[in-house]
């Protein structure tokens, strides 16, 4: 019983450290990014590889310096294996030769190889959903208009937006500025640059509260849901 105990708590650690990992790369929609496919196909090989390394702890009596025994050595296991699984798998087993450098070769660099597919699928997919959503809330948007105003109106609408996140963004229409493209393409930049620092509601919101001051043409800018 003990041991279905702790292979569940740490098939449930190993999925929350892939979910965790997906949450930090895809800030603009963390959720929508996780509910993919490919995430979840990375989460489940977070989730097994943790319990490998359970099932390697137990195996080889792997105590993590716990010299007591007992309930203390099986809730270091537990978390060890639950929070630290490709750590566990980094050992070797051998080294080849590439060039002027030598790669280790071992059950970590099989994973990080499945688990960086898995991430490139979620990547792409994201990559497809942030291309449809900026040109439709950019849309008819003038980047001469738009870009000093919308992007300090969406970093102001955030309360906790870090100071770093809040200062690229302000320098980015000036950087997009001077890009040798047309004026179309600026304004979807400048929507890309708003959705990595605010996301898409932020970015749908600023758009929606600015139209009349920032459409393209001295018309009105649709709204955004349009």
């Amino acid at each position: 019983m003990d041991a279905a105990v702790d292979g569940a708590i740490v098939l449930l650690l190993g999925a929350l450290v892939g979910v965790a990992e997906l949450v930090s790369r895809y800030r603009d929609d963390p959720w929508r990014a996780i509910q993919s496919r490919p995430a979840v196909l990375y989460v489940l090989v977070n989730a097994g590889a943790a319990l490998g390394a359970l099932l390697l702890a137990r195996v080889f009596g792997w105590t993590f310096g716990v010299s007591t025994g007992g309930e203390a050595a099986r809730w270091t296991q537990v978390l060890v294996a639950g929070t630290g699984a490709m750590v566990l798998f980094r050992s070797s087993l051998f080294t080849v030769k590439v060039g002027d450098q030598d790669v280790a070769i071992g059950p970590s660099s099989f994973l990080q190889i499945i688990l960086h597919a898995f991430d490139r699928g979620v990547d792409r997919l994201r990559g497809q959903q942030r291309s449809q959503a900026v040109a439709r809330l950019m849309k008819d948007v003038s980047f001469d208009k738009a870009g000093i105003a919308l992007p300090v109106y969406c970093a102001e609408l955030l309360q906790n937006l870090p100071a770093e996140d809040a200062e690229e963004l302000t320098k980015k229409p000036g950087t997009i500025a001077t890009m040798a493209v047309t004026e179309q393409i600026k304004a979807l930049l400048l929507g890309l640059a708003i959705l990595n620092a605010t996301g898409e509601d932020v970015l749908a919101e600023g758009v929606q509260a600015l139209r009349t001051q920032i459409a393209a043409g001295g018309g009105e800018a649709p709204p955004p849901n349009q």
